[in-house]
């Protein structure tokens, strides 16, 4: 095998195992890094809703409690939840993969009510109130799922409908019924506010990520193997040729042979001064041996 042919194997080997290595290393912060993304965009989902809640207690609601009663109607457009939910659906067209839901235990509307994980998340933060944030991984069957969740608590504006059915609007009652999303306290935890996205997600992020890695990495090893050939060549594999040939040349008896030229002070140089001084004296033992 050539030396060339050798030394390629030898670089192939090692490349294919550091490419190795890199990819196993870096799928782990790949993956951390995709999952933050997608937490990251999840919070900014979760401020917009909070956002959306603040501006219809403090804008929205004031303006419509009065429409409300001089027509004896309910809107639920004075609900933060439901304009919190109705904003997301529009947002929706824009993050299609993520989920939007104010899990309530105890809901006037039934469709808020939570399920029995959602549930377990609320009782976290019953459990800890100063806990303000909860991140957690759920199997669903669909596959894994990453969620952000956030507490929500009953304020003042909350028990106008909420302590008792005869404190709330009939229209409300009439709408929803008397029997559910009555008996909150002031302050208490009563919901919270979960984004849900499918784990694929973060996943296909890495894996795009860590295949565009891949691709660069192979293709700056083939340009360095390239290089390194060239190099080889010149530097190593050229001289060794001529000094091959030239150690030929002498044994078969042609002492006419010039000398190898001698450039820098490599291990190559070396070894081309070193033949030229065995060159030299066996010239001059020849001549010896023939006078």
């Amino acid at each position: 095998m050539k030396l060339t042919a050798k030394f390629n194997l030898i670089f192939i080997v090692i490349s294919a195992l550091a490419l190795t290595a890199t990819g196993m290393v870096a799928r782990k912060f790949l993956e951390s890094g995709a999952r933050d993304q997608v937490v990251q965009q999840a919070r900014l989902i979760m401020d917009t809703s909070q956002a959306t809640r603040n501006y219809t207690s403090q804008q929205i609601r004031p303006l419509l409690l009065q429409l409300q009663r001089n027509n004896k109607v309910f809107y639920p457009q004075t609900v933060p939840a439901f304009s919190a939910t109705k904003i997301f659906n529009y947002l929706r067209k824009s993050y299609p993969d993520y989920a939007y839901k104010e899990a309530t235990l105890n809901p006037t509307n039934l469709e808020d009510r939570a399920a029995d994980w959602e549930a377990d998340v609320v009782n976290v933060f019953r459990k800890d109130p100063n806990q303000s944030e909860f991140i957690g991984v759920r199997e669903t069957p669909a596959g894994p799922s990453l969620f952000l969740a956030k507490p929500i608590k009953s304020v003042e504006s909350c028990m106008e409908c909420h302590s008792v059915p005869s404190a709330a609007p009939p229209a409300m009652i009439k709408l929803y019924g008397g029997n559910n999303g009555f008996g909150w306290k002031l302050n208490e935890i009563v919901a919270a506010q979960i984004v849900s996205v499918p784990m694929a997600i973060p996943n296909a992020i890495a894996e795009g990520a860590l295949r565009s890695l891949m691709v660069w990495m192979g293709t700056i090893s083939l340009l360095s193997l390239l290089l390194l050939n060239v190099v080889l060549i010149v530097a190593i594999v050229r001289p060794v040729k001529r000094l091959s040939v030239a150690a030929d040349e002498i044994s078969k008896g042609n002492l006419n042979v010039p000398e190898l030229k001698v450039k820098g002070s490599d291990e190559v140089s070396v070894l081309a001064d070193s033949f030229n001084r065995m060159h030299r004296s066996l010239v001059k033992a020849i001549k010896m041996l023939e006078e």
